[in-house]
Order: C-alpha cells, then structure tokens, then sequence
C-alpha cells in the first residue's frame, strides 16, 4: 500500500500559508509607513524650508543642528500663533 498525498490539502496549505505571510509583510510595511510619516518629525515642506534657511553651513553636523533650531523655532511660532 502506498500512501498519496492529498493534492488539495497540499494546495489549500500552500495557498493559506502564502496569505498569511502576504497579510504579516503588509501590516509590517504599513506600520513602518505610518511611524515614518507619525515619528519622522517635519513635513517635507517644512524640512524643505529648514534645508534652504540653513543653506550657508559648510558641514552636515552644524547644517542639522540649524534644521533642528530651525524646525523648533518654527513650531513654537506656529503653535503660538493659532
């Protein structure tokens, strides 16, 4: 007696398996979005501003911590303002 595997079991096994990890790397890719967009700090507009103001600095380090200054002065401003 040999014994067959079942050719649909295997496949809905599959088919279950594949889904899952397609729902985890989904959920993962979002929640990596949604804290870069919730975590990351500046609106694009506002880093691009940042970036302009703080143009006349030569080294990276001095230009980020202007960013950083820039971008806190700013906030302050608008939260102020409202």
């Amino acid at each position: 007696m040999t014994v067959k595997p079942d050719a649909r079991q295997s496949s809905l096994a599959i088919r279950f398996v594949a889904a899952a990890l397609a729902a985890i790397i989904t959920v993962g890719i979002l929640t990596g979005v949604t804290e870069l967009i919730l975590l990351g700090g500046l609106p694009f507009e506002r880093l691009v501003a940042a970036e302009r103001a703080c143009s006349n600095h030569h080294y990276i380090s001095e230009r980020d911590a202007c960013m950083r200054e820039w971008a806190a002065l700013q906030r302050t401003v608008s939260v102020a303002g409202k």
